[in-house]
């Protein structure tokens, strides 16, 4: 779970902030938008949004942000037996190219096409994997698809047989998912392990994009993989052979492809 803002110009409802919290597996997005982000929004957004609106969570990883480390929410998450995790200090600022004034017009309908689309991850739609079916479009009620016209034509019972069936697959379809994801998580290691001479981007760490503006690029470069140690740390130099003052952790560049 984690805070995006504040966001400026503020939309045309006054709304500055937004909470998004991401399933991990099914990778399944809830978020909502605030004007103010107070002890108590938090802790409402967790008990309406994920425990009551989605399931009681097995833990819980935020950042260190104030709002979200609270004594209310720490509270909450062990009245619920939560597993409370703090990720990483850092956590990279959305792109300017979303910066709306009706941004919180077009959240729910954003929020649909992600989670109706397939993820390549885990080569399954989010709605998929929580729910045990496939979606039904909008567009397939408004002109009737094949599958809608099959599945008007079930009676009660065979609907509800239906339903069954999808659901007592629904675990082996996630077990399936989950060694889809493993194997492209390896192909991805494999292919962005850096190499002396390969061409990277390097992250630009917070400080470096408050000097340009919130919104700025999340990567600068290309840089040249000059040397690369065991512990991760690589030493780059730049396209006119000048060598950086400093090294550079391996995490925070991505491969560069010319």
């Amino acid at each position: 779970m984690d805070v995006i803002g504040p966001i400026e110009p503020k939309a045309l409802n006054r709304h500055r902030f937004f909470l998004v919290a991401i399933d991990y597996f099914t990778k399944w997005v809830k978020t909502v938008s605030y004007a103010h982000l107070t002890k108590k929004v938090v802790v409402n957004f967790v008990k309406k949004n994920i425990i009551y609106g989605y399931k009681i969570l097995d833990r819980m990883i935020t950042d260190n942000g104030s709002n979200l480390t609270i004594k209310m929410i720490i509270e909450l998450y062990e009245s619920f037996k939560i597993q409370h995790h703090n990720s990483s200090p850092y956590k990279p600022n959305i792109n300017k190219k979303y910066q709306e004034n009706y941004l919180h017009e077009m959240l729910p309908f954003a929020l649909h096409g992600y989670q109706t689309s397939i993820c390549t991850l885990m080569g399954a739609m989010p709605f998929s994997l929580v729910y045990g079916m496939e979606v039904v479009l909008p567009i397939e009620v408004e002109i009737p698809s094949l599958r809608v016209l099959m599945e008007a034509k079930l009676s009660m019972s065979e609907w509800v047989q239906s339903r069954l069936d999808q659901l007592n697959l629904i675990e082996e379809k996630r077990l399936d998912d989950i060694c889809r994801g493993q194997t492209y998580q390896k192909m991805i290691k494999k292919t962005f392990d850096k190499k002396i001479g390969d061409l990277v981007l390097k992250k630009l760490l917070p400080a470096q994009k408050d000097k340009i503006g919130k919104w700025a690029p999340n990567y600068e470069g290309p840089y040249v993989v000059k040397w690369a140690f065991p512990s991760g740390a690589l030493i780059l130099i730049d396209m006119d052979g000048e060598e950086l003052s400093h090294l550079v952790n391996s995490n925070g560049v991505r491969k560069y492809y010319a």
